[in-house]
């Protein structure tokens, strides 16, 4: 789990494609390589999201690929097998975990609660979601009594405030239809989805450079896995 992390840490935005289509999975996630964007994560909401993984596999684009909104374990163990490399779940889900042997979970969380459970569960990190609900700043609150829990930002992230909840001490945050919309996924619009994820990166390591204004240990820090440790 800790190279995972490291490397999570080390680039730290998931593109996040939620289309109704793929026409072209392997162009697709060349066209976010191309833009800086190297994770991306297929969810279950795409209809044959299996075969898609599959495909950008084989054509090895330089991309870490993951499945998300997985619930079960036929979901998890359909993704693993056709090429995922982590799981996303929306919520916390043991089957799930169970399922996923010694690949990393990014498991879905909103409340400390949820994220206890969650680190119980044994995920590698916790994806807080929706993120847009409470803010960077929350992100800050949670590093207090999960200071080595991993935490990923999902939901109301742009380019525009991605850099506050890395500054905040979020792991890695997730680019959604501000990138992969699905209407320019659908239609197979390639280099307008690398301008938006090179334009996604821009912005994000612009902000990354100034002085941060939200308090909090820095995302691109030591990483410390989650798995098998109990919050206090």
């Amino acid at each position: 789990m800790t190279d995972f992390l490291t490397e999570l840490a080390a680039d730290p935005v998931i593109a996040v494609v939620r289309a109704p289509s793929i026409p072209d999975a392997a162009a697709l996630c060349a066209a976010l390589v191309a833009g800086g964007i190297r994770w991306v994560e297929f969810t279950c909401t795409t209809d044959g999201v299996t075969a898609h993984l599959a495909r950008a596999a084989a054509a090895r684009t330089g991309c870490r690929l993951g499945l998300g909104t997985v619930l079960t374990e036929s979901q998890a163990r359909d993704g693993l097998g056709a090429g995922a490399e982590f799981l996303v779940t929306p919520g916390c889900r043991a089957e799930v975990a169970r399922a996923a042997g010694a690949a990393p979970v990014v498991m879905g969380a909103l409340t400390p609660t949820e994220v206890a459970a969650a680190v119980e569960l044994g995920a590698a990190a916790v994806k807080i979601f929706p993120a847009r609900a409470f803010g960077p700043g929350y992100f800050k609150d949670l590093r207090g009594p999960y200071p080595a829990t991993p935490l990923v930002a999902s939901g109301g992230v742009s380019a525009q405030n991605a850099g506050s909840f890395l500054a905040a001490g979020a792991l890695a945050v997730c680019a959604g239809s501000e990138v992969v919309a699905p209407d320019l996924v659908a239609a197979g619009e390639w280099g307008e989805l690398t301008r938006r994820a090179r334009a996604f990166r821009g912005a994000l390591e612009q902000t990354r450079a100034r002085p941060a204004r939200v308090g909090g240990a820095p995302g691109g820090g030591r990483v410390r896995s989650s798995r098998g440790r109990r919050p206090r």
